[in-house]
């Protein structure tokens, strides 16, 4: 996964979620499988969030694009997957902060499970997911078949950068990571 960030998180980083927050609490998944519908903004209430989605794809050698940084309050769907709401694991990326400072995702390890997500689609339908458990891997160990793989149900991943700043590489050194599912559409 290329770098999220341009990077300037002081000495303690971006927050980064605990330990316990990685064990998976299952929610209850209510909301129907939807047909395909881009989304167009993502909404996380308990951190502030309510971000425009810019359409992702891959880069020539094969890695998933990043937002632009120089939109630093926009985040990005992966359209290579599933829209959020199909079956299967809809994708999105935000940076956590550029040279200018904080960016989209910045607070995203303060999810913890039971916080909700809300995607606005391009039918007017909002799929709503509930977090399940929060992560944070060294980018070396990416768990690509876990955030990309197939579900059998609506999921949704949330991926930016964490960890410490690596001023040599100009990349956090870890991924912090959000899996929910789909509860509830509206």
């Amino acid at each position: 996964l290329a770098a999220l960030v341009l990077g300037l998180g002081g000495p303690a980083g971006p927050p980064s979620p605990p330990a316990w927050a990685a064990a998976t609490r299952p929610v209850d998944r209510h909301g129907p499988v939807l047909d395909p519908s881009p989304p167009v903004r993502v909404d996380v209430p308990s951190i502030g969030v309510r971000a425009p989605l810019a359409r992702l794809g891959l880069e020539a050698d094969g890695s998933v694009q990043v937002p632009s940084a120089d939109r630093p309050g926009e985040a990005g769907w992966y359209a290579g997957g599933p829209t959020p709401g199909e079956r299967g694991a809809a994708v999105i990326l935000g940076h956590v902060d550029t040279a200018k400072g904080a960016a989209v995702f910045y607070d995203l390890g303060r999810l913890r499970p039971g916080h909700r997500v809300e995607v606005s689609r391009a039918d007017g339908r909002v799929a709503v997911f509930t977090v399940e458990s929060v992560e944070r891997v060294p980018k070396g160990r990416f768990p690509t078949g876990r955030v990309y793989g197939p579900l059998d149900h609506p999921g949704l991943r949330l991926v930016t950068c964490g960890g410490s700043f690596d001023r040599g590489k100009r990349s956090y050194t870890d991924n912090v990571i959000v899996y929910a599912a789909e509860t509830a559409v509206r």
